[in-house]
């Protein structure tokens, strides 16, 4: 395993960070999910991402018990707020109640005092930033969150939220969004913006849902043990399941086969060669899957690979930064 610092700060993490989203308490069994939370520590993983929302908060609650009886100091613990974790008008959003109530609850479904970074699920456009951010520096101070960072915020929100941070003495430090091969919509504002103020990238999905597997193939009904076959995990990638793209994605095969690598493994090493980019998150339901992803950790992808990935993939590629928050 490999590591890097989180932003301007002290943090160190894996560059792969193991993630349950879609996983823990929803597509995989909690046995399956203990195998693999303890073959991501096996393979070096220290760094472990959720959010309250995540199969109802059962994510979070596997993932404590997944965890307990290890060091928390040789661990970072990621989690999230903002979208509706029950049915009253203030169970939802970046208010200040709604954060302060979410992280406690947290806390106790992953059985730890404290987070190491504490995230805005989305950018809450009806609560003043003020607010929220001042909710999460009270966090920040009372111990229950050491770091504070955003996902899918866009190039004017992260400015905004950093200039607050900065007047409240409080460490904000990453944005988690989308970014693979297939979905670049951070390069053009979010990373040059996240550069200056200090932020680093904690990607999700770099792998498109699995697409660059290369499971996937065109004119075939996705495998019904993948997640393209799952009737709900399944539908979040939809926009990724054409024959062009996918007969794209097939072309990839070549590069990672003269490279020594998986599809995963390149997809993987791909993200980390941006250099804003501190972790990619990797989610799993079978151990093996963990052991094959954590291979990309120190990969280095020469300029004419990267040449190449491009004319292979063309214009299937979103680069469109109006799309942050619309993956």
């Amino acid at each position: 395993m490999e590591f890097r610092r989180l932003g301007r700060s002290g943090l160190t993490i894996s560059e792969i960070a193991y993630g349950n989203w879609l996983t823990h308490g929803g597509q995989v069994e909690e046995d399956a999910a203990h195998a693999c939370v303890r073959a991501a520590l096996d393979a070096g993983i220290t760094t472990f991402d959720t959010a309250d929302v995540y199969a109802g908060t059962r994510a979070e609650t596997v993932l404590g018990a997944a965890l307990a009886g290890q060091r928390r100091e040789s661990i970072e613990l990621f989690t999230k707020v903002y979208w509706p974790t029950g049915p009253g008008r203030n169970d939802r959003g970046l208010g200040r109640k709604h954060v302060i109530e979410s992280c406690h609850a947290s806390l106790r479904r992953l059985q730890t005092d404290y987070v190491d970074l504490y995230q805005a699920h989305r950018y809450d456009p009806s609560v003043p930033l003020e607010e929220t951010m001042t909710a999460f520096a009270d966090l920040v101070r009372s111990g229950k969150a050491l770091y504070i960072g955003v996902s899918e915020w866009n190039a004017e929100q992260i400015a905004a939220g950093a200039a607050l941070a900065r007047e409240l003495g409080i460490p904000f430090i990453s944005n988690q969004p989308q970014y693979s091969m297939l979905w670049r919509v951070i390069e053009a504002e979010v990373v040059p913006t996240s550069e200056q103020e200090g932020l680093s990238q904690i990607v999700w999905s770099p792998l498109a849902q699995g697409i660059l597997t290369g499971k996937y193939r065109p004119g075939e009904q996705p495998p019904a043990d993948s997640r393209g076959g799952h009737p709900e995990a399944g539908q979040s990638m939809q926009r990724f399941m054409s024959d062009d793209l996918l007969g794209r994605v097939q072309q990839l095969r070549p590069i990672a086969e003269d490279l020594g690598l998986s599809m995963a493994q390149l997809a993987l090493a791909w993200v980390l060669q941006n250099r804003n980019v501190a972790a990619a998150i990797i989610g799993a339901t079978r151990p093996e899957q963990v052991q094959d992803n954590v291979a990309a950790a120190g990969v280095t992808l020469d300029a004419d690979v990267l040449t190449r990935i491009d004319d292979v993939l063309g214009d299937v590629v979103q680069r469109d930064p109006s799309k942050t928050a619309r993956g």
